[in-house]
């Protein structure tokens, strides 16, 4: 049975090497591999994990029988009222298996119990796997973005919003 549980800083390890095992296939397609190598340092970088959480974000782990299959990371009350989730990867090998609509669940809860009225999350443009999954789930493309993320690289983005 897939368990959702709280990360700890010690955990962040195993969100930094669930990100490595998912972002080349999740992107290798839409992203070069130079582009992939310099967001995965830039995003997961550890000492940038833990600052995070100690500025009160959350990253929750699913487990299957001690083995980690994926990860979110969100933030409460990034704009008034809205939880924006940061991260959200599954391992190839465990995606169709309800993992990520189970870290979904979690969010929601959480969300909920904190006073929010909605979940926001960027999606690139192209990753029309994880575009179907959110519509799936009741999220609404609000906007497109493109961000500068330095090095010459864009995140070319839609934003989704799901009101709870």
């Amino acid at each position: 049975m897939i368990q959702i549980n709280p990360a700890s800083k010690e955990d962040l390890k195993i969100v930094k090497s669930i990100a490595q095992r998912t972002w080349p296939d999740t992107f290798g397609e839409i992203l070069s591999p130079e582009q992939i190598d310099y967001m995965l340092n830039l995003l997961y970088d550890l000492a940038l994990l833990e600052k995070q959480i100690t500025q009160g974000h959350t990253f929750l782990l699913a487990d299957e029988g001690g083995e980690k299959l994926g990860f979110t990371g969100i933030e409460i009350n990034q704009k008034p009222g809205k939880t924006k989730i940061h991260k959200i990867y599954i391992l190839p090998t465990a995606q169709g298996k309800g993992v990520g609509k189970k870290l979904i669940n979690a969010i929601k809860e959480i969300a909920l119990k904190n006073e929010q009225t909605s979940l926001l999350l960027n999606v690139n443009k192209y990753n029309q796997g994880a575009i179907d999954f959110y519509e799936y789930l009741g999220f609404v493309n609000i906007k497109s973005e493109i961000i500068d993320i330095g090095n010459g690289y864009v995140m070319d983005d839609y934003v989704f919003e799901l009101k709870l």
